[in-house]
């Protein structure tokens, strides 16, 4: 199969090429950088694009038979009001470039990420696939983006939307943000930790693309996240007792607001999710409990 995919360099993106080419598949990948990142492959072919513009880039779409979009731009930041734009732009109009080049009528299948946070603050309640939709920034971003990506239904793409929880795995991620201060003693939870966290081991995230992919017409909106949910606060104990760390000492909410406004204000937020739809296709989780998920990734 020829696959395409937007921000192939990055974390899920390096990962899913190398399975990709592992299995045989040709596969083009676009990125910001003037070089390729990732080793060379005589099935890989590297184009540099910013492809929230249109340009040449879109030219080398019709050529693809399966398109996995994974750009865009960290939310890991101070959400100022010209990154926000960013944030918005480099989802929301990379997707509809791709879109745009897909040619009609033909036999091709669109796997768009999208996020944990389409559901805003979900509070205490479970968040299935047919949950609505927040109202927050991130919320509002995850609609745009998704509602861009179904536009590709009406060329005869089969198309799938991937909520993405917080992805964890070797080398990177948020993994590797999260562990530097539980190393000096300074991990724990973010406000009162009560707030739901999603989660994803990396593979599972390869795995279940790859399910969908090779599939028999799997399309619509997948929960990329963990059966087994747990709470902020427990998740920091988890990792402190993985990396036999500390993780007693919480951030103030009024801290993470004064810090960092209101990327802070949705760090305190969070989203019970379901893989409803995964589990009931069939797809079976590799990692569906935290603990041994956090094992592989630190001591494996």
């Amino acid at each position: 199969m020829k696959i395409f995919i937007t921000g192939g360099t990055g974390f899920v993106g390096a990962a899913l090429t190398a399975r990709l080419l592992e299995l045989g598949h040709e596969t083009t990948i676009l990125g910001s950088s003037s070089q390729c990142r990732l080793p060379s492959h005589p099935h890989l072919n590297y184009i540099s694009a910013d492809t929230s513009k249109p340009g040449e880039w879109q030219l080398s779409v019709a050529d693809h038979e399966a398109f996995v979009n994974l750009a865009g731009r960290s939310v890991f930041n101070l959400w100022t009001a010209s990154y926000k734009e960013k944030i918005y732009n480099s989802r929301v109009l990379t997707t509809r470039h791709l879109v745009e080049a897909i040619p009609s009528n033909a036999d091709t299948i669109l796997l768009s990420t999208s996020a944990a946070g389409y559901y805003g603050d979900g509070g205490e309640h479970e968040k299935r696939e047919t949950a609505e939709n927040g109202t927050d920034f991130l919320a509002k971003v995850c609609r745009d983006w998704e509602n861009e990506a179904l536009r590709a239904e009406q060329k005869g793409s089969r198309v799938a939307l991937m909520r993405f929880g917080v992805v964890l795995g070797k080398g990177g991620g948020a993994i590797q943000t999260m562990k530097l201060p539980f190393k000096f003693g300074l991990g724990g939870p973010i406000g009162s930790g009560k707030q739901w966290f999603p989660w994803i081991h990396l593979d599972d995230i390869i795995n279940a693309i790859l399910f969908i992919l090779l599939g028999d017409d799997i399309h619509g909106a997948f929960n990329f996240t963990a059966p087994q949910a747990v709470r902020q606060k427990e998740f920091a104990r988890q990792l402190g007792q993985v990396i036999n760390r500390p993780a007693f000492l919480p951030t103030p909410a009024f801290i993470m607001k004064l810090i960092l406004g209101e990327f802070g204000e949705s760090l305190l937020q969070g989203q019970k999710t379901i893989p409803e739809a995964l589990e009931n296709h069939g797809y079976i989780f590799s990692y569906p409990e935290l603990k041994p998920a956090l094992q592989e990734i630190l001591r494996g």
